[in-house]
């Protein structure tokens, strides 16, 4: 059925929801797993959202969001292995998530996309976006989606 499955997770309580399914779709289908979080850059300039800062201050700001979000991936890795799953942990470094989603399952070469949706509707869901409804109207790969 599925050889190679990508798991985008964010680490909130409902992305831990698609790890779990994720994983337990790739141990019934006998699928290796990629896992994935993608890591925004510090804004830069006033015009990106925030005040200029120190270019040390971004990279060490930087290095922790990747430290954390390796851990994160490292820790669907350890999920991923006591069920019997083989998972490799890839951190992204991109302000443009959906699009990092949709790379990656095509670098990785993936047969479906695994990724929760908060399931924002109306003034919120324009204010904050969907991250997930872009990658399901521009992903051609397959992509489940937990609530």
């Amino acid at each position: 059925m599925y050889k190679r499955i990508l798991i985008a997770t964010d680490g909130s309580p409902l992305s831990d929801k698609a790890v779990e399914h994720g994983l337990a779709l790739a141990s019934l289908s006998g699928a290796t797993v990629v896992a994935l979080k993608v890591v925004p850059r510090y804004p830069r300039s006033y015009f990106e959202g925030g005040m200029p800062v120190d270019v040390s201050d971004v990279k060490r700001i930087e290095a922790q969001w990747s430290a954390a979000a390796q851990a994160m991936v490292d820790g669907v890795k350890t999920q991923g292995v006591s069920q019997g799953v083989s998972v490799k942990a890839v951190v992204a470094k991109s302000d443009l998530v959906a699009e990092a989603v949709i790379a990656a399952a095509k670098k990785h070469k993936c047969d479906v996309i695994v990724m929760a949706s908060h399931g924002r509707k109306g003034l919120k869901r324009l204010l904050l976006g969907s991250e997930t409804q872009h990658v399901l109207t521009h992903s051609h790969i397959p992509v489940l989606v937990l609530r």
